[in-house]
C-alpha cells in the first residue's frame, strides 16, 4: 500500500499544481479529506487516480461540467450515457477541424498572396482581417437589416 499524499504530492504525483487541486475541491471535482486535529489532510492513490483522470479528460476537449457528468457515470458504469456525451464531444471536435481546415486554406491563400505583393502598404493579411473586422461590426448592430 502507498503512503499516503499530502495535497503536495497529490498534486506532484497527477502533474499538477496545488492550487488546480484546490480549484478543483470547490468544484467538487475532488473530494476534500477531512482534516484531524492539529493535522494535515491526506489523499491516497485514488485521488491521484482521479486528478489524472480529470486532466486527460480536459486534454480530449471535455469541460469541466461534461467531467463531473463523467465521474458520476464512471461510478454507475453507464456505458450508453458515456457514449452519448462522447459522441457530443467528438461532433463538437468535427466541427471544430472544419473551422480549422477553412480557416488553413485561407490563410495559406494569403500567405500567396503576400508572397506576390510587391507592395509593402497594403499587405493581403491586414485588408483580410480588416474586411472581416468591419463585416463583424456590421453583422453586431442593432441596426443590421433595418431601413434607416
Amino acid at each position: 500500500m502507498t503512503q499516503p499524499y499530502t495535497i503536495a504530492r497529490l498534486a506532484a504525483a497527477a502533474g499538477v499544481h496545488v492550487e488546480t487541486v484546490r480549484y478543483y475541491q470547490r468544484r467538487n471535482l475532488v473530494p476534500k479529506p477531512i482534516l484531524p486535529v492539529g493535522g494535515v489532510r491526506r489523499y491516497n492513490e485514488a485521488d491521484a487516480e482521479r486528478l489524472r483522470f480529470i486532466k486527460r479528460s480536459q486534454a480530449m476537449g471535455f469541460t469541466l461540467t461534461e467531467i463531473a457528468s463523467l465521474l458520476r457515470l464512471r461510478t454507475r458504469r453507464s456505458c450508453r450515457a458515456t457514449r452519448e456525451l462522447a459522441a457530443t464531444k467528438l461532433q463538437i471536435i468535427d466541427g471544430r477541424l472544419r473551422e480549422l481546415l477553412h480557416l488553413r486554406v485561407e490563410l495559406a491563400e494569403l500567405i500567396t498572396s503576400c508572397d506576390s505583393n510587391s507592395e509593402d502598404s497594403t499587405c493581403p493579411v491586414i485588408e483580410r482581417l480588416a474586411l472581416l473586422s468591419r463585416q463583424t461590426v456590421q453583422a453586431s448592430s442593432p441596426m443590421n437589416g433595418v431601413p434607416q
